[in-house]
């Protein structure tokens, strides 16, 4: 029996995952990953580094990619809350430029795959949120790529009702539309 509930999103190669929760008065465990079982679901992805990030309830981080080293994600939150979303770039992809979004948190425990070839960004829901990803590519800053949170086109319905502020890195305050973006996967 497998830990795993491998959930196919609405576009190709992108999951959101439950994990078996094994608990009791004392606490509880779980598997995050399993190379294993996630090559059984045909998810053959080689991860070579862990990230972790702590933000602020309004803390947006995104969209964001790498050009020439993209990189595939298997993101999850450790505390708190917060929407994750990724959006398809490829340009050879029937679902190019749509999104999909999933709220994460240390209670769901659910995890999102976000595949090689798409932006990735999210919003903090909670007080603070501790968030944990892996990738399949080592992070290259000159390689950094983005895309406007707010893009017109994409209209990602953000969950913004208990959001006072939106707050936003300089860099990511800079970023281009999907439509004025050059680069293309």
């Amino acid at each position: 029996m497998s830990k795993f509930n491998f959930i196919k999103t609405d576009i190709e190669d992108m999951y959101i995952i439950e994990t078996s929760i094994f608990g009791d008065d004392r606490g509880y465990f779980m598997e995050t990953y399993n190379k294993e079982e996630f090559n059984q679901a045909g998810l053959t992805m080689d991860f070579v580094q862990d990230n972790q990030s702590k933000s602020k309830k309004g803390v947006l981080r995104g969209l964001h990619f790498q050009k020439e080293h993209p990189q595939g994600k298997l993101v999850r939150v450790l505390n708190g809350k917060v929407f994750d979303v990724g959006v398809d770039l490829r340009t050879d992809s029937e679902t190019y430029g749509q999104w999909q979004g999933v709220t994460l948190s240390g209670e769901n425990k659910k995890q999102f795959y976000v595949p090689e070839g798409f932006a990735h960004g999210f919003l903090v829901l909670s007080d603070t949120a501790t968030f944990s990803y892996k990738c399949t590519d080592f992070y290259h800053p000159e390689d950094e790529g983005g895309i406007i949170w707010d893009d017109r086109d994409i209209n990602i319905n953000w969950p913004l009702e208990d959001i006072d502020k939106i707050l936003l890195s300089e860099k990511d305050k800079e970023l281009n539309s999907l439509v004025e973006t050059k680069f293309k996967f």
